[in-house]
């Protein structure tokens, strides 16, 4: 028999701790994998460390700078590469629809002929499960992301936003038959925690105040063992899932 419910992460979000790659690419710049969501956004809060968000959308081409205490967040289809500039770039991470980008929300910057052919998108982007093969894996993912997106770029930048198009129709056709089977992570997350809301300012209007008492702290558990290799870096995850009640 299942326990009660854990209520969610505020907002239904999902938070974690990114230290990001501080390998060279082939512009000279050091960082992650240039990516877009196609449905969630994210947010960052700076830690630790300078460096940048380069970030390609609707405002064309943009480069915002990063110092310990900024914060900045985007909406989805901003295709976004982190720049470590000094090397010890650590980033607080705060991602809306806890679990969905997990799911494949995001989409990396391949060349045009990798976005096109899923089996050869999926082939590129999976990482092996063991860490020496992943950090191998995930340096060559990030690389070939950089190719795609600074050939990206060079058309944002003479063409306009406009030059984004053919990369959402591709990211689209990528998600398109999964994305349907993603409404549960939206739904158990963020608006299951708004309906409640809802109905508790309902009941205090009406002098019910009985939810108070159900008050509570809850935790979650980092998993052990070697951060996992993200798309723009090292992560530690919080185990959301495995939230329980503080003793």
């Amino acid at each position: 028999m299942k326990g009660p419910r854990v209520p969610g992460f505020p907002g239904g979000t999902a938070v974690s701790h990114l230290r990001v790659y501080d390998w060279p690419s082939a512009d000279g710049l050091a960082g992650g994998s240039p990516h877009l969501h196609t449905a969630s956004a994210e947010g960052y809060v700076v830690l630790r460390g300078e460096g940048s968000l380069e970030t390609l959308s609707g405002a064309g081409f943009q480069r915002t700078r990063l110092r310990p205490g900024s914060l900045l967040w985007f909406t989805p289809g901003t295709v976004h590469r982190l720049v470590n500039d000094s090397g010890d770039l650590e980033i607080l991470v705060v991602m809306q629809n806890a679990g969905l980008p997990e799911s494949g929300d995001a989409v990396l910057t391949y060349p045009g002929k990798i976005l096109v052919d899923p089996d050869a998108y999926r082939q590129a982007t999976v990482l092996p499960q063991a860490v020496t093969s992943a950090e191998r894996a995930a340096r060559e993912r990030r690389d070939l992301a950089v190719e795609g997106y600074l050939e990206l770029r060079t058309r944002v930048e003479r063409e306009g936003p406009e030059a984004l198009e053919g990369l959402y129709r591709a990211a689209t056709d990528l998600v398109g038959e999964r994305a349907a089977g993603w409404r549960h992570h939206v739904e158990r997350g963020p608006v299951h925690q708004a309906q409640t809301t809802v109905r508790h300012l309902e009941a205090l209007a009406e002098g019910d105040g009985k939810h108070l008492a159900e008050s509570a702290v809850y935790t979650a558990d980092t998993p052990s063992g070697p951060l996992r290799s993200g798309m723009c870096g090292h992560l530690k995850v919080w185990d959301l899932d495995g939230a329980r009640r503080a003793d």
